[in-house]
């Protein structure tokens, strides 16, 4: 549904971004075959200042999305294999002592980066997961009375295995509700993966990527998703779903305010990648699943009580 307010971008953010965003889609979308949806809402994620995680069981391109955003977006990169024996200091960083003279010096862990892969996230302990919320949170690290700012922009994509697999321990909800959005690859279309099984040397590919964006332009693209304009009636359609996931019994507790301004923002990094200056209420459909669904715990878990899904919450609420 299109609406008459429906305007493009005006001259003074230019099509030069919108652009960029699309080029950079195009790039991700040669390297990972037939999910361009996931990855526009991995896009819009990071252009909302918030943290991705991608579900999914092993070998579906989880860790390929990653690699390859670094390389599209020009942010520095790295990757941490979580594992039941990893310490918070093995993510962000330990101070050595020097014996030279007597003084202590600070080695930065992975987490000082731009983009963190923090690769099958739930088979850390909970101790582990925890040392990534401040990170998250506030985009610094404390360690040793000394709180250290993080390089920006900040942006943690981790991957998740599912909770039946053996040796995860799940996520708390406190560490869930640091992710923006949850995502899912699912299995590739017979056509994509009649392509993977042509040319198995397809990862080859991210090795041929070229920086379509750089860091700084990163930043200033965050900072115009959040003058794209949200009506009045936009807001209220958002408390509404909001407080309609608060009257669900299904659920052990709704939507947080915290949860409101994570759709707002996602919503609005939706519509500017579409080259709109104003927020429709498609945007908001468009990324509620991603942003709802792992912060609704189902209060029973069993067949006959399955709690409302997306589309049926979406569907009760009156569009304004």
């Amino acid at each position: 549904m299109r609406h008459s307010g429906d305007a493009r971008l005006d001259n003074d953010m230019s099509s030069s971004p919108q652009a960029d965003l699309q080029a950079s889609l195009a790039s991700l979308s040669r390297v990972v075959l037939g999910k361009d949806r996931q990855l526009r809402l991995a896009l819009s994620c990071l252009l909302a200042r918030g943290h991705l995680l991608v579900e999914d069981i092993p070998g579906m391109g989880k860790t390929t999305v990653a690699l390859a955003m670094a390389q599209v977006l020009g942010l520095s990169y790295r990757r941490v294999q979580f594992t039941s024996d990893l310490l918070p200091a093995d993510i962000l960083g330990v101070s050595i002592y020097e014996t030279r003279d007597g003084s202590f010096r600070f080695r930065p862990g992975p987490v000082f980066t731009q983009l963190l892969l923090a690769d099958e996230i739930n088979r850390a302990s909970p101790k582990t997961q925890s040392a990534l919320l401040e990170a998250m949170a506030e985009q610094q690290v404390s360690v040793d009375g000394e709180t250290r700012a993080l390089p920006q922009p900040f942006f943690v994509i981790g991957t998740q295995n599912p909770a039946e697999q053996v040796g995860v321990f799940p996520l708390p909800e406190s560490q869930l509700d640091r992710f923006l959005m949850r995502i899912s690859m699912g299995y590739p279309s017979v056509a994509a993966e009649r392509a993977l099984l042509i040319e198995p040397d397809r990862r080859d590919l991210l090795f041929d990527l070229r920086p379509v964006l750089q860091a700084e332009s990163v930043l200033q693209l965050q900072r115009e998703v959040l003058q794209v304009h949200t009506a009045p009636a936009l807001v209220d359609y958002i408390l509404a779903l909001v407080q309609h996931t608060r009257t669900q019994s299904a659920f052990t507790h709704g939507l947080s305010p915290r949860a409101a301004l994570a759709l707002r923002h996602a919503a609005q990094a939706w519509a500017y990648i579409d080259g709109r200056k104003s927020v429709l209420p498609e945007d908001v459909q468009a990324v509620f699943a991603a942003v709802a669904t792992h912060r609704l715990q189902p209060r029973e878990r069993s067949a006959a009580a399955r709690p409302p899904s997306a589309e049926e919450l979406l569907a009760a609420v009156a569009i304004p």
